[in-house]
């Protein structure tokens, strides 16, 4: 758990306050780089970042370029480094250009259901009562549903898009957030900082937004991370099923559908997009473990 927060000790705007928020944030950036699964993970992470920033400059060939050349030979060659898929499409460039959605829908989609669980986790836990128990019982019923079920039904009504994939996984994740930011919120608000808050006559939301919620953040953060990289999975499983990004842009769930019946043959179809979600995933969870491993020295 992250230090408390004293309000009213130091003004934001001051230059002493700059000087302790700089000297803390170099403290854990220091601490982050002597945690040798943070490193992995935040380089693996970055470098998905770097390589989809610089596919167009990079990739090969444009991603939907069909080499009508390359269909009776796929596998890698000097023109086609890791091979092309079953319509002469280079994996290379595809995997390259498929990076960008996954790294811009999983983080919305992370940022989106944190904010709306945070929300209401910390009107839950602190309100109680009845908020409680309708903000309780309403997640209940979202988490009741099997979540793939509930993804078919929403993007089958309203169909495959980037903003609907983000709609709905924040929908379904923000439950999960809300409940963890509920049970903090039900002991930071007996606290000695938070009591002095409503003496001052501070409002609710003043005291759930600045001294509830910072301090919240450290498991806050390390779930965030983590699910980015279930995201990532998921938004593959999507792919996967047909439902994810429309083609023919490139999307590595939708790219190992379209090995089914031929993975004895060409199998490097598969492994290729099924490699990259996992290195991406698994640079997600290091991430969580350095974080972790930052809160508890902290």
């Amino acid at each position: 758990m992250s230090t408390p927060v004293a309000a009213g000790t130091l003004s934001a705007s001051s230059p002493a306050a700059s000087r302790v928020w700089a000297r803390r944030w170099r403290r854990r950036v220091a601490a982050l780089a002597e945690s040798t699964p943070a490193t992995i993970g935040i380089a693996i992470v970055l470098a998905w970042v770097v390589l989809a920033l610089l596919a167009p400059l990079i990739a090969p060939y444009p991603p939907n370029a069909n080499d009508m050349a390359a269909l009776a030979h796929t596998q890698p060659s000097k023109a086609h480094w890791l091979g092309t898929d079953h319509l002469g499409r280079d994996l290379l460039s595809r995997i390259l250009w498929g990076a960008r959605p996954v790294l811009v829908i999983a983080p919305l989609a992370v940022l989106g259901a944190a904010a709306l669980g945070s929300l209401l986790g910390l009107a839950a836990g602190y309100y109680g009562r009845w908020i409680d128990l309708t903000i309780t019982r309403a997640c209940d019923i979202v988490l009741s549903f099997p979540v793939i079920i509930l993804y078919m039904i929403i993007l089958a009504h309203f169909g495959s898009s980037a903003w609907n994939i983000i709609g709905v996984l924040t929908l379904t994740k923000a439950p999960i957030i809300a409940r963890i930011v509920r049970g903090m919120t039900l002991d930071l608000r007996e606290r000695e900082y938070v009591a002095a808050a409503k003496m001052r006559g501070e409002s609710a939301l003043y005291i759930m937004l600045v001294e509830i919620l910072p301090n919240a953040r450290g498991p806050l953060v390390v779930d965030m991370c983590l699910r980015s990289g279930y995201n990532v999975i998921i938004i593959g499983a999507l792919g996967f099923l047909g439902i994810g990004l429309p083609p023919p842009d490139p999307d590595w769930g939708g790219m190992v559908k379209d090995t089914y019946g031929m993975m004895m043959v060409w199998p490097h179809m598969a492994l290729v997009p099924c490699a990259a979600i996992s290195s991406l995933v698994v640079g997600f969870n290091l991430l969580a473990v350095g974080l972790r491993e930052l809160g508890l020295r902290d």
